[in-house]
């Protein structure tokens, strides 16, 4: 019986901490105007942030904040689906990780537009997967389908051969 109760304490637990971040969102989302808005460099408590190529802090920022809250709601999504299809969620979650390593990146002039080609070769096997996976499970309703009208034959027959 303890261990029920210390299990539920644990789902509790990150059923709340989900909850918080998924309130936290919109809040982390409008972060940025919070910083200068015609600075390239801002001191803050947690260090120097530069803006790199973009033409200011409270921009990149933006971009940032921007690509974090995508990664951590479709994060989220994943990993709290339970349906088979839940990997269909890693074809975006694969953009947004790319588009955010695009921001970060100092080198990269253009943001969100060679995203998509450079995150191809993740995106197509797991589509190649979930295809797969679709064409099995359908195979596997149609001879289900096929077993429940079997059944639902017999029954008939019982029922009708009593009478």
């Amino acid at each position: 019986m303890k261990y029920r109760q210390t299990d539920r304490k644990t789902s509790f637990k990150i059923g709340v901490a989900i909850s918080l971040l998924l309130i936290a969102t919109p809040f982390l989302f409008y972060i940025y105007t919070i910083a200068p808005a015609d600075a390239k460099e801002w001191d803050t408590f947690f260090g120097t942030i530069e803006a790199g190529n973009f033409r200011s802090v409270q921009t990149f920022m933006h971009a940032l904040f921007t690509k974090i809250t995508f990664v951590l709601l479709t994060l989220i999504w994943f990993l709290t689906a339970d349906n088979w299809w839940k990997y269909a969620i890693l074809v975006p979650l694969t953009m947004f990780l790319f588009q955010f390593f695009g921001v970060i990146s100092s080198k990269l002039q253009f943001i969100d537009e060679f995203d998509f080609w450079y995150s191809l070769p993740f995106i197509v096997p797991i589509l190649v997967f979930l295809i797969y996976i679709s064409y099995r499970i359908s195979k596997k309703m149609d001879r289900s389908s096929e077993l429940k009208n079997d059944v639902k034959e017999e029954i008939h027959k019982m029922f009708s051969d009593e009478l």
